[in-house]
């Protein structure tokens, strides 16, 4: 049968580009045509058996027949489908079946902006959550994401739900729990479904930048709009009064926004949920989800962070994540885990009769190949191979598969969805082959080995800097972004510029990061934790912690202040204290904005021939503090 292009606008404002790959929302090859401005970009579709078009969706053919083509319009279709079948790695399946496709948000350059007005078209909402207990402000109570006496009462949030007419039930879900990668595997595993042409519900936390990043619905992966998120809270405000009176108001701002995006999911009717827990799993308020409700549970890793909230080990913490477990349902590990914790999360799995499947089973094998370029920024080539024998028989064979999401780590996150993928199909989901190679690969977060573009760097007073976010916080994210950047830019000079939580392992934090490679300076600085000083550690107390670890790993330092910097690189005869091989600058400044300025007039005057680059790091909210100030 013949091949018929459709033609659709893109609202989308990118410089000239063009992209062909295949899609498995459309089964069909697309051809990104994208110019200059929002009226100059096409999206062509090749349908196999043929075209489809918006107002029929059922993937019948047309009543009307195909148009009858001339030869030299079928020359010229067969020249441009043997140059699209070059760029892809995938055979056309019948039938096509139309869905929305937007471009990957981090190809778009307007990807902030649309958190501008959010706090006043959103007052009434948000109001009403800062009126409730922010642990996120304030610090995890010791004790509380353990299922003990001293954990988070979760029939509150039971009781909730039933007001609400338990939403959750309307939908299936898979729940992830986990130390790192949860957010990350939630990605993957929601794109990989929207690639398949479902409608997702997707719910995270943090946020960067909007309170809206929490919750996506639908196949575009977008953030909930304002309009929507205000409709339903309007919707069901009575409800939550009534709650919040009931439990005395105790209820509090991580369990009534979770309840808002049960809702909001069992209203769009989404076929699926992906639902990252946000503290521990057992008492975490995500976790009212019932057997019978839940597709597969996730456990990505299990480490040292929350220690006191969650029982103050290691084996107390992998007890509170195999909470989310439940009777008969499939448990998919990520891992590496150390055996006795590993055997703590199987032995919970077989007590209720749960299936285990992990990323890290003899048969699966997962390495990156090398690194290339993606839309102008740093990608890393992958094959992953997943092959499960006991208790199900999976297997997938996908072969230099290009991650936005940098470092092993990320890759261990997308073979950790992708053996989620294999678990949904083999109950009887559909997805495709492709459809996890497209989610993958169309997968980037904002401040994971996030690098700014030359504009956003320019925004920030650094014009020519080579600027990169990324949100570690653990002494194992640190050293996992540690190896990325060892990989990615193995000569390059490195400024630091580091914020952090007060609940956090500071000295394991700076040991990492200190002793992988000489750093030329490292800039300790401030900034709000979610929106409040309460847990913010100060520049002069981290200050101690990187002295007491630079101790630690033999590192010599030179102990600045912002100022004795800029007299030092005022008088350039003085510098050969912090050429290679010398001492570190360690300095403490309160502005971010002047610790980037000061750090990168330090990489200028050391660089040479060789690259640089100014790392922030410390956590996600010094990412959005920087992400704040592009926007403003």
């Amino acid at each position: 049968m013949k091949r018929r292009p459709m033609v659709l606008p893109l609202p989308v404002s990118l410089g000239f580009k063009t992209l062909a790959v295949f899609s498995p929302i459309c089964k069909c090859f697309l051809l990104f045509c994208v110019g200059h401005s929002t009226d100059t970009s096409f999206l062509l579709l090749f349908c196999d058996g043929h075209s489809t078009d918006t107002g029929n969706c059922s993937g019948h053919p047309p009543a009307s027949p195909p148009p009858v083509t001339t030869p030299e319009k079928r020359e010229k279709k067969m020249k441009l489908n043997k140059f699209l079948s070059r760029l892809s790695f995938f055979t056309l399946r019948k039938p096509p079946v139309f869905a929305t496709l937007t471009i990957p948000s981090y190809l778009r350059v307007d990807r902030y902006l649309f958190t501008t007005s959010d706090d006043t078209e959103m007052k009434e909402l948000t109001d009403y959550l800062n009126n409730l207990k922010n642990y996120e402000k304030s610090g995890v109570p010791k004790g509380a994401g353990t299922d003990s006496n001293e954990g988070f009462d979760l029939g509150r949030m039971r009781r909730l739900m039933e007001l609400l007419g338990n939403p959750q039930s309307n939908f299936k879900s898979v729940h992830i729990a986990g130390t790192k990668g949860k957010g990350s595997t939630a990605a993957f595993l929601s794109n990989i479904l929207r690639a398949e042409g479902y409608s997702v519900g997707c719910y995270t936390s943090p946020h960067i930048l909007t309170i809206r990043e929490r919750i996506s619905v639908g196949r575009s992966g977008e953030p909930v709009s304002v309009k929507t998120l205000n409709s339903l809270f309007l919707m069901i405000k009575k409800v939550l009064d009534q709650a919040v009176q009931l439990e005395g108001g105790r209820l509090s701002h991580f369990e009534v926004f979770t309840a808002i995006a049960f809702n909001l999911f069992a209203q769009e009717k989404v076929d699926i949920a992906v639902i990252e827990a946000g503290l521990g799993g057992a008492r975490d308020a995500t976790n009212v989800i019932c057997s019978s409700d839940l597709a597969a549970a996730i456990i990505t890793t299990v480490g040292a962070e929350h220690l006191d909230a969650l029982g103050g080990s290691l084996e107390s913490i992998a007890i509170a994540k195999s909470g989310i477990i439940k009777h008969g349902r499939p448990v998919v590990l990520g891992g590496p885990f150390c055996p006795h914790i590993e055997r703590i999360l199987r032995d919970k799995a077989t007590s209720l009769s749960s299936k285990v499947l992990s990323a890290c089973d003899p048969g699966n094998k997962s390495a990156i190949k090398g690194l290339s370029k993606l839309y102008g920024k740093p990608c890393q080539s992958c094959d992953i191979v997943i092959q499960i024998e006991k208790d199900f028989q999976l297997f997938i064979e996908l072969f230099d598969v290009k991650l936005p999401m940098l470092g092993s780590h990320q890759l261990q996150n997308a073979a950790t969805a992708t053996c989620a993928s294999l678990c949904l199909r083999d109950q009887g989901w559909r997805v495709s082959d492709g459809s996890i190679r497209f989610g993958l690969e169309h997968t980037c977060l904002l401040g994971r080995s996030q690098f700014l573009t030359s504009e956003e760097a320019e925004s920030l007073g650094l014009p020519g800097a080579t600027i990169l976010l990324d949100g570690a916080h653990t002494k194992e994210s640190a050293k996992a972004l540690a190896d990325t950047i060892e990989m990615t830019f193995p000569k390059a000079k490195l400024v630091l510029v580091v914020a952090m939580a007060s609940d956090k392992d500071h000295p394991g934090f700076a040991r990492e990061l200190l002793s992988t490679r000489k750093l030329e300076a490292v800039f300790l600085t401030e900034v709000d934790i979610a929106g409040d000083k309460s847990r913010m550690t100060s520049a002069s107390v981290l200050k101690d912690y990187w002295i007491q670890a630079s101790n630690e790993v033999g590192v010599d330092i030179l102990d600045y202040g912002v100022e004795d910097c800029r007299n030092l690189l005022d008088d350039q005869s003085d510098y050969s204290v912090v050429e290679p091989e010398s001492k570190t600058i360690l300095a403490t400044e309160s502005s971010l904005m002047i610790s980037m300025r000061v750090g990168n007039q330090i990489l200028r005057a050391t660089m040479g021939d060789q690259p640089g680059i100014i790392l922030v790091t410390g956590s996600l909210h010094i990412v959005s503090s920087v992400l704040r100030f592009i926007q403003r």
